[in-house]
């Protein structure tokens, strides 16, 4: 639960970007609703990654919850960089597609991990980092797991309706 400003300002970004990176994962690629909901969700998004790194609850200081949100900066920003550039040449949209694809799923990886690791406050265990760090990867991972599998059929279909030769 937020407890300041960056926090609720981070809570509220986060649920903005739950919702419209959903929304963009089911819509018709290129759509206008496509486009306009995305850009909420990459808004939003920044949102969220500046504001991870204004947070230090957990421990104080840097920690491996901030090398998470570098990566979510990074997908992101390659997911961009590869539609505005059109870089590789052929592919851009199948790159933009992936790393956005990725965005998200990091995004449901982190939201299942902020859910399960308020199981062991709940429990009475709230100093135990093993249990808090265990959540968090089973979480993730399964999150990522389905992801993946889901990544992997949709890219086959990708690769067929968005790379140009």
């Amino acid at each position: 639960m937020p407890h300041d400003l960056i926090g609720w300002i981070h809570t509220i970004a986060a649920l903005i970007s739950l919702i419209t990176g959903s929304i963009v994962l089911i819509l018709n690629k290129g759509s206008l609703a496509h486009v306009i909901i995305g850009r909420i969700y990459v808004i939003a998004m920044l949102v969220v990654c500046s504001t991870s790194f204004m947070i230090y609850r957990v421990h104080g200081n840097f920690n491996v919850l901030h090398f998470f949100a570098l990566i979510s900066t990074v997908t992101l920003m390659f997911g961009m960089l590869s539609l505005y550039l059109k870089k590789p040449d052929s592919s851009y949209i199948l790159w933009h597609l992936s790393w956005m694809y990725w965005s998200v799923i990091g995004l449901y990886c982190a939201f299942s991990a902020e859910i399960f690791t308020r199981i062991p406050s709940i429990l009475g265990y709230q100093d135990n980092y093993g249990i808090f760090y265990a959540l968090i990867g089973i979480s993730s991972g399964l999150v990522g797991m389905i992801g993946a599998r889901k990544f992997k059929k949709l890219k086959k279909t990708w690769e067929i309706q968005y790379t140009y030769n």
